[in-house]
């Protein structure tokens, strides 16, 4: 057994890059390995955070208990941590590192998980409002506060990115380029409108700068929406590229306007200006965790709900929230 150290990593790209500040201030505190173990969603993300040794992917189906698999890895990796800390507050997350023999299992108190963790924490939303301090703090000691938090970064790679410029005819231009982000996986009460992203758009061509749309294969409808409805300079990359791609496409563009999405922090690791667009959830919670960030958001009495799908059927958080308010952030 050696004292690297295994995080057990998320499932939402958004919380998989807010997993690189307990990354970060594990790094501050000790020279050992940083393993992660990762569902095949996120695992790519690890390759773009400094300070990992290694991501193993845990390629379990989504829902699935998996237990099979869960085995054959801890057997594969018995006794090879000192320490396992775990991110998901799910019972299943706490299996692996249980089944590998880690002596010290760290992790929020849920799910039933007595036993297969024995190092439990309450999550301080006093001390750490932001759910990126409340999983950083999961790498403190016992009566350790949290000071100087460490923000994600995420580091790109110039070649690939001059790849996808000959792939995509992205050709050098003195245009300032904005990337536009329309999806946002949690649901539509996170997805600012279509035609708002089409006026926004418009207003972008019309002083000059080039767009690119970025999302994944979910997100290709809307990319085709929002690219048919701008009369300019759009480049449509919605779904065409991988998640390491979109790392390195964001990291190209002067700005980028998005929803409250994992391309919102993916854009922010990546030091970029950002304009957040939040309708049921909140910033006060998950920001764009950049010093260039900007939050745009309309503010109800039935705000933030954090559903997935507005419970009044009016989604006004975001419908009432009108395109002008980013273009002139702009």
């Amino acid at each position: 057994m050696t004292s690297d150290t295994l995080i057990v990593a998320p499932s939402w790209i958004g919380d998989m890059v807010m997993t690189h500040s307990l990354v970060r201030l594990l790094r501050r505190k000790t020279d050992t390995s940083i393993h992660l173990l990762a569902p095949r969603s996120t695992a790519s993300l690890g390759l773009r955070m400094p300070g990992v040794s290694q991501t193993h992917v845990l390629d379990i189906p989504h829902g699935a208990l998996g237990l099979y698999r869960r085995w054959q890895w801890a057997r594969r990796h018995d006794q090879l941590f000192g320490q396992a800390i775990l991110i998901p507050n799910s019972f299943k997350s706490a299996i692996t590192p249980w089944l590998s023999g880690v002596p010290l299992r760290t992790g929020w108190k849920g799910e039933y998980r007595f036993g297969l963790i024995n190092d439990i924490r309450k999550r301080d939303v006093i001390e750490h409002p932001l759910m990126a301090q409340q999983i950083a703090a999961l790498g403190l000691d016992p009566g350790e506060s949290l000071k100087d938090f460490p923000l994600p970064q995420l580091v790109f790679d110039r070649g690939n990115f001059l790849k996808l410029a000959v792939k995509f005819g992205l050709s050098s231009t003195e245009k300032k380029v904005t990337a536009i982000c329309p999806g946002a996986d949690f649901g539509g009460a996170k997805r600012w409108p279509i035609s708002y992203f089409v006026q926004v758009g418009r207003a972008i061509v019309e002083n000059g700068g080039a767009i690119w749309l970025i999302g994944s294969d979910r997100d290709q409808s809307a990319g085709a929406l929002i690219s048919e409805g701008i009369d300019g300079e759009v480049i449509d990359l919605c779904g065409k590229t991988s998640l390491l791609d979109a790392i390195d496409l964001l990291s190209q563009v002067d700005q980028v306007i998005c929803n409250d999405s994992g391309l919102m922090h993916v854009a922010s690791a990546l030091e970029k200006k950002v304009i957040a667009i939040f309708g049921s959830t909140s910033p006060a919670f998950t920001p764009p965790l950049t010093k260039k960030g900007d939050v745009v958001q309309q503010k109800l009495s039935c705000s933030p709900c954090f559903e997935r799908e507005c419970p009044l059927g009016h989604t006004k958080c975001l419908y009432d929230l009108e395109p002008k308010k980013v273009i002139e952030l702009l």
